[in-house]
């Protein structure tokens, strides 16, 4: 049986939601997201497949991990180690039409020096389970040259979409995922720091 855990945490003005849970013995993975309005801002995994296999194995050995990684993604938080932070009020909601949710698992490093690197999660609302083989599209509106790169999601929901970073126009620029599946689609809009054009390679969502 899988087990989980979920606790509101706050640091200083923000609330996080922590939530950690057992994927079960046929996927033997321990995951934990942080969330803030929604949005997931930061994704640990384990897996303990040798722990499954091991003669020593018992449900409340998972159930230990489990409890054991929420605390520790709980501490990480409350003292700064790890400091997640969610998009701008200049980040625009989300189109939705449904079932189908995109996220963005690394929205404060998505973007290495001239390099785009996005990691997507297409989700069911319903019931957070993995929405694979979802039709996925990433650019960046506003810059000189608006090209569409693409990928699908896999088995787990997940998909690594890279490309260079295009030349940037001069007005306002936006990050856009879009995701769609079976009629379903959703969308997500992260403004970008507006910055001096003798600075090409510092862009990033806003803080």
């Amino acid at each position: 049986m899988s087990s989980g855990f979920n606790t509101d945490v706050r640091v200083g003005d923000h609330i996080f939601h922590v939530q950690t849970e057992d994927r079960g013995p046929s996927h033997p993975v321990i995951d934990t997201a942080v969330y803030q309005n929604g949005r997931v801002l930061l994704r640990r995994s384990s897996n303990y497949q040798d722990f499954a296999a091991s003669p020593g194995f018992a449900p409340e050995g998972v159930r230990q991990r489990v409890e054991e990684q929420h605390r520790a993604v709980i501490q990480e938080l409350r003292t700064g180690v790890v400091a997640p932070s969610a998009p701008s009020a200049g980040s625009e909601k989300p189109k939705s039409s449904g079932e189908l949710q995109v996220q963005l698992l690394n929205p404060q490093s998505w973007l290495s020096g001239e390099r785009v690197s996005l990691d997507v999660e297409i989700l069911r609302r319903s019931d957070r389970q993995p929405w694979p083989g979802a039709a996925i599209e990433a650019m960046i509106e506003g810059s000189a040259s608006q090209d569409r790169h693409t990928g699908t999601s896999d088995d787990q929901g997940r998909a690594r979409i890279q490309f260079p970073l295009p030349p940037l126009g001069k007005g306002d620029l936006t990050l856009v995922i879009l995701a769609s599946a079976d009629g379903d689609r959703d969308e997500l809009r992260f403004a970008m720091r507006s910055r001096d054009k003798s600075q090409p390679s510092t862009a990033s969502p806003s803080a």
